[in-house]
């Protein structure tokens, strides 16, 4: 009786701990896949506008070769790496055609989005080809229209980026700062360069705000590029080129990889 009693005791343990080691393995095998893929979203500053080298299948989109994604992707080999970053995008946009790749397996999500919204072309086309005053009041206009609307834009984009990508880490890089003050230079007045400088710095701020209510990274690009904007000896940015007027007031190669990829590897 003792006997059989002692096997019975010995059994049910032995299945008790094969039951617990199947179950341990069972749960092991349903743990999700790790989240480190990796998504490009934004607009021209992320998709390397004005750094050459365009991706042929991106069409207008002009992604480059040589822009922080692309350096930051061939560097760090991530699991999976789409690249949706388009020339031009406004918010809308990037809520239209560009969250397709996001998932609970991504685990870095990249976006420069806004200048566009806040109408950043218009601007530079008033500052460069009219008065001081013309260029001021367009700025104001424009800092206006980031105070009061861009920043519930900017919440639809990040909230759409959460939903997609629960698992990511996103990093929203602003924009530079475009002129060295106090020097000589060609071309606009220092009261048009101080106005303009204001205004990234302005643009900057209301990002860098809805950010960290997301619980996002801001990755802020103008302590690497200071030293380097429009008017310096080693400018990093493209000034106005009338043969390739998309260019114009977009980082070169330089730009992207001295100044927007350094802030990209500290944020990620």
């Amino acid at each position: 009786m003792r006997r059989s009693r002692l096997v019975g005791f010995l059994s049910s343990l032995l299945l008790a701990a094969g039951a617990a080691l199947t179950g341990a393995a069972t749960a092991q095998a349903a743990q999700p896949a790790a989240a480190d893929g990796y998504v490009a979203l934004g607009d021209s500053y992320s998709s390397g506008v004005g750094a050459g080298s365009y991706i042929s299948s991106s069409g207008d989109c002009k992604r480059s070769t040589n822009s922080h994604p692309y350096l930051w992707a061939a560097a760090h080999a991530p699991s999976t790496f789409d690249f949706t970053a388009c020339s031009g995008a406004r918010t809308g946009d990037v809520l239209a055609g560009q969250l397709g790749p996001l998932s609970s397996s991504t685990g870095l999500v990249s976006i420069s989005i806004g200048g566009n919204d806040a109408g950043f072309a218009d601007v530079m086309t008033t500052c460069v080809l009219q008065s001081d005053s013309s260029c001021l009041s367009r700025i104001a206009t424009a800092e206006a229209y980031v105070d009061s609307t861009l920043p519930g834009k900017l919440d639809g984009v990040y909230s759409a980026i959460s939903d997609k990508a629960p698992n990511a880490h996103v990093v929203v890089i602003g924009y530079p700062r475009f002129y060295k003050l106090g020097t000589t230079c060609l071309g606009l007045s220092e009261t048009k360069r101080k106005a303009i400088n204001n205004a990234s710095d302005h643009l900057n701020t209301v990002i860098a705000q809805r950010v960290a209510a997301h619980g996002f990274t801001f990755g802020d690009v103008r302590t690497t590029f200071t030293g380097h904007e429009l008017c310096s000896g080693s400018p990093w940015l493209h000034s106005v080129n009338w043969l390739n007027i998309g260019e114009s007031y977009h980082p070169t190669a330089a730009g992207q990889s001295g100044g927007y990829l350094p802030v990209l590897n500290g944020a990620a």
